[in-house]
């Protein structure tokens, strides 16, 4: 939705998604990868583990690590994002409900508690 900022400006709310915003292709699962990588990168810098000690209780290589940790989030599945979460202990819960009638598409939420 645009908007006038001080009457000078066109200013568009957004989305809730920056991918969205921006028109990215597959915006739902970037923005699904970036929380889930945000909820790791937390639990990771929380428990003071070295990239290589994640690197170890995640089973994956330290560049990957890296990559995480710098949101190159690629050759990451949301999947594997998920078992990465499940691996550091957390619980992962996947809620399915009837969207809103609203006219907007179903929708992919990630929320860390």
């Amino acid at each position: 939705m645009a908007i006038r900022n001080s009457g000078k400006q066109l200013v568009t709310r957004s989305t809730g998604n920056v991918f969205a915003d921006l028109r990215l292709p597959n915006a739902d699962e970037k923005q699904t990868k970036v929380r889930l990588a945000v909820a790791i990168n937390r639990i990771i810098e929380n428990q003071r583990l070295s990239q290589g000690a994640a690197a170890r209780r995640l089973k994956i290589n330290q560049p990957k690590i890296s990559a995480l940790s710098n949101y190159r989030l690629e050759g990451f599945s949301v999947e594997r994002l998920m078992n990465f979460l499940t691996a550091l202990d957390r619980d992962v819960d996947i809620v399915i409900r009837r969207k809103p009638r609203s006219g907007r598409t179903g929708r992919i939420l990630v929320t860390a508690a």
